[in-house]
This record gives structure tokens, sequence and C-alpha cells, in this order.
């Protein structure tokens, strides 16, 4: 009669179903009645957002900040656990989470991410996070601060729900950072003759065991070698999907970066939001040169694995361009998780 699956096909369908669970927010509000509804956060410290007990699943996050460091939505770094885990199911700089790289802000708006960043306000933008993230006995939130100077205003909102018995039959929410700076240029003795029949040499988006599904990435590119190049274009890389440890050809195979990203014959002439694909932050569209970050959500096509699933994209075709290439793969699966690889230090996070 009262299901505590929160959630439908489509984002308006679950809207009449009646359950049992209490809504909730953890947030910076000022708790003495004032205006100072924000945390600080010192250099190399930690701010806990959400700390709680008992089953339920966070459905919306918002944040934004005021910081002075210009890089600080590449040197914040965003975790989470659930269920009492000790390896984050979340590990990724604050901005790259939300939809967009290169620690820069920018105006989008898709169904599950969002930033939205007023005239004149720099790289300051409320970041929003829809998708659900359920637990069975806990979750736990924080953002660490890999700046060298303070976060002088975090300003948070998470809202949750708590059930009276654990979600049955749900994955883990879980959320991974990946750059290759710059993807190893596969030189070809004969460019008319450019094949790629392995996968092996492209751009890894996601790599995880177990059992779940894949809904969607951020995949942000600086393609700052355009003129270096034969074509300036970065956007004949294929998409290529390997599902539990298949080879050579994968399940998935797509025709091209803007396909995969929903465009087609290049990407618009400017950013645009679409629900599921867009272009958060576009470059030089004259010659594709310059810092790109696009999006594409599987919400109503999730790619499901039962052992394993590798998501990749070449780098040019067949790989012959050497560009700046990071990503948010996001995803659910069945705990435990794979432990991700050590998350880089700030350097190497930092943009060209």
């Amino acid at each position: 009669m009262f299901e505590n699956s929160p959630w439908g096909i489509g984002p308006l369908s679950a809207l009449p179903n009646l359950r049992r669970c209490r809504s909730k927010r953890a947030s910076s509000y000022d708790i003495t009645g004032g205006n100072r509804d924000y945390v600080t956060v010192e250099p190399f410290g930690k701010a806990l957002l959400l700390n709680v007990q008992g089953p339920g699943c966070i459905r919306h996050i918002w944040i934004t900040i005021a910081c002075e460091d210009r890089h600080y939505l590449r040197k914040l770094v965003l975790r989470a656990y659930w269920d009492g885990e000790t390896n984050p199911s979340i590990e990724t700089p604050l901005g790259d989470f939300f939809g967009v790289g290169h620690a820069l802000a920018s105006h989008f708006v898709s169904l599950p991410l969002s930033m939205i960043r007023a005239p004149g306000r720099g790289d300051r933008a409320g970041m929003n996070c829809y998708f659900p993230m359920p637990y069975a006995s806990s979750a736990r939130i924080e953002v660490e601060n890999q700046c060298d100077v303070p976060v002088r205003a975090l300003y948070y909102q998470i809202d949750y729900e708590e059930y009276p018995e654990p979600p049955k039959n749900q994955g883990r929410f879980h959320a991974w950072w990946n750059r290759e700076n710059p993807c190893k240029k596969v030189v070809h003795d004969d460019p008319k003759k450019e094949i790629n029949l392995t996968g092996d040499e492209n751009y890894v988006i996601l790599e995880a065991e177990g059992m779940g599904h894949y809904v969607g990435c951020v995949l942000s590119v600086d393609n700052f070698n355009a003129f270096h190049q034969n074509y300036t274009w970065f956007g004949e890389g294929d998409d290529m999907i390997f599902i539990d440890g298949e080879r050579w050809p994968p399940s998935l195979h797509g025709t091209g970066t803007e396909d995969y990203f929903g465009s087609a014959w290049g990407f618009p002439c400017s950013q645009y939001s679409g629900p599921y694909t867009g272009v958060s932050l576009a470059g030089d569209v004259h010659e594709w040169s310059g810092k790109w970050s696009v999006y594409r959500f599987h919400l109503e096509d999730p790619i499901y694995f039962s052992k394993s699933i590798r998501v990749t994209i070449e780098h040019g075709h067949a790989n012959d361009q050497g560009n700046d290439y990071s990503s948010v793969a996001y995803w659910y699966q069945l705990e435990p998780h794979k432990p991700f690889p050590a998350l880089p230090e700030v350097s190497k996070r930092l943009p060209r």
C-alpha cells in the first residue's frame, strides 16, 4: 500500500504516491536567528554537511561558496559515505561534480544538475544536484578545503527523507573524477588509415566492478592543442562502453563525441541546456579550441552491468589528439564498490 521506492520512471510520475517517510533538511542556517547562514572552512579543513543515522534518501543538494582562491572549484573536494563505509562513494572536485570543469562557474540547467550564476558574480554560482542518494543505515557528506586561503562562506542545504525501514533493491549513488592531462596521442603512420579496434588507448570515464547501472557523465576538454593537429575539431572520438569484462567490440559503440552528447555536426554556437544533454561551458566555436564542458545523463536509458563496466571515449578519431580531458562519472551500484584511485594532488587538478 505504502511504498518506500521514492521515484518512478519519469520525473513527475511518483508525485501522487503516498509514502511513509519524514522530510528533513540539513543546512548552514544561523542557529542564533541571525543572518550569518553559512559556515567557514579553514585552509585544509573540512566542513561536515550531513551526518545522519537510519535509513533514508537524499533528494536535493544546494551549495554556494565565497572563496578568494580563483581555482576553488577544483581545490574544494566533495565526499560522501553511505552506510558506514570507509571508502567514499563520491569523491570529486566540487565544481566538476555540479557539471562544469576547469575550476569555472557557468549557467546551465539540466534535470539532475544545475549551476545558477547571477551577472557580475564571477565564478560564484548556486549549485544544485537532484540525483537520489539512498542509504540503509547512515549518510555522511563533507567538503574539504584544499586551498591555501579560507572559505569565508559555505552556504548549503541538503534535503533528505527518513524511512521506517531501509529501501530495498536500490543501488548506492557514486561519483568519480578522472583526468588525463594531456591524453596520450596515438601517432598513426598513415592519417588516412587511422583505426582503433581495441579501445585500449581511449580516455576512461568510468571503471567499476559489481552490479549496477551507469547514469551519465560530465566531460571537460581543454582543446589546447587545436592548431597542432590535423583537425582543430576534437569531436571525432567515439564513445565505447564495455560491459562485464568483454573485449572488442563493446556492447555500446558510438559515432562521435558530439553525437554521444546529443549534438551533431559539431557543438552549437554557444552553451545550451537540455534535460539530458548539453554544453555547460563552451570554448571557441570557430576553431573548437579552448575549454569545454559537456554532459550526458542516462536517466531514461541507464546502462546496466552485472559484473563490471568500462566507459571510455576516444580523444580525437583513433585517439589522434593529445588534449586535457577530465570527467565526472555518475552511477548506482551495490556495495561494496571498488575503492577509487587516490584523488590527484591539487597541483595535478588545476586547469591549464
